[in-house]
């Protein structure tokens, strides 16, 4: 068992995929967890699973971490402060300044109180969902606030290091302008691109490709939390999307009439705009880095891409990521390998003298 930063007791309130993860995480460092849940089905399953004990009156726990829907926490978390006034309380709620500003209007006592959000998920919620390595490798934000000591605070930093996070500090707008940019605005292009799918012909949707699967992937997100999570940070999503809206009427009305003088400049401009941004989403280690990719055709029987990995291995290249990509109909995947730049003319040779397909 690894040695933990935290001293403990932590009561947990909401058992879904995150309060779950975070029991499960904390016990496997012997923390004792109290859990706390509306449901009592979902109270049941997280104890079954391990996450945790049923809180029972007279617990003392020196954190608690709030992990109710966005429309409620506030309220959860001004009646624990009450219900535990030697405790600091933390939350991981998607949006951080309305909370903040809810809990400020009622008198709370922001002494004792440090919200935070785990950039982490899966596309299943609930108990059942949850994982102790939830969080590792993941950005936490810690969104700071000036009525509360560095010294009272650090309990979190601690939660956050134990459970293998990146501890990430910003003021509670600025978490709120970066995720409408990152997450939310990212949210709603998916839904709508995917939406118009719905009525579109078998025989469209089945020309589908990794490009597709790529944009449209968050489109099958809750939407009862989305419509909360967009509610409570309306006004930096608003900002995004009327940008976003501009760029696609200049995108627009290059392509209406694609001959005309400066039209192809534009939607090219356009096109080399997009992969100016995307090459500033951080890669492997966090770093700005660009990776050369190989696609290698791999026959869909079992074995085969296990033999891919432990061959590229055995060639003393590092693999920086991989995703797999099947076409409907064909007994073959696509493997696109993601390497250093450095390292793409020896292993493709190598590869294809032991017989592997490269497709690209």
């Amino acid at each position: 068992m690894v040695e933990s930063r935290l001293s403990g007791p932590v009561r947990v309130v909401g058992v879904g995929l995150l309060g779950a993860s975070i029991g499960l995480g904390l016990r496997a460092r012997g923390i004792e967890v109290q859990l706390a849940d509306a449901s009592p089905t979902h109270l049941a399953i997280a104890v079954d699973y391990g996450a945790g004990r049923a809180a029972e009156p007279g617990d003392a726990p020196a954190l608690i971490v709030v992990c109710v829907p966005p429309d409620v926490t506030a309220d959860v978390i001004a009646a624990e402060l009450d219900a535990y006034p030697d405790a600091i309380v933390t939350d991981v709620a998607s949006v951080k300044l309305g909370i903040l500003d809810d809990l400020a209007a009622r008198g709370a006592d922001l002494s004792r109180y440090l919200g935070s959000h785990p950039l982490a998920g899966r596309e299943r919620g609930g108990p059942l969902s949850g994982r102790a390595d939830l969080f590792v490798g993941r950005p936490w934000v810690v969104a700071a606030h000036d009525g509360i000591s560095y010294q009272r605070a650090s309990v979190i930093d601690d939660l956050i290091l134990d459970l293998g996070a990146t501890l990430v500090e910003m003021t509670a707008a600025e978490h709120d302008r970066a995720v409408a940019l990152v997450s939310h605005a990212p949210q709603v292009v998916s839904s709508l691109m995917a939406r118009r799918l719905t009525d579109a012909p078998h025989s469209a949707v089945n020309l589908s490709g990794q490009g597709l699967r790529d944009v449209t992937r968050i489109a099958a997100s809750d939407p009862e939390l989305w419509v909360q999570i967009l509610g409570a940070n309306a006004e930096p999503v608003l900002e995004i999307l009327r940008a976003y809206r501009d760029d696609l009427d200049r995108f627009i009305d290059a392509l209406a009439d694609p001959a005309a003088p400066g039209a192809r400049r534009r939607i090219a401009e356009e096109i080399v705009g997009g992969n100016t941004g995307v090459q500033r989403i951080p890669g492997k280690h966090g770093v700005d880095r660009r990776f050369t990719t190989l696609v290698v055709m791999v026959d869909d029987t079992p074995g085969q891409l296990a033999r891919l990995l432990h061959e590229i291995g055995e060639v003393g290249v590092n693999l920086e990521d991989l995703r797999l990509e099947h076409s409907p109909g064909a007994q073959f995947g696509l493997a696109e390998i993601q390497i250093v730049p450095e390292a793409a003319e020896s292993l493709t040779e190598e590869l294809a003298r032991r017989g592997w397909r490269i497709a690209g």
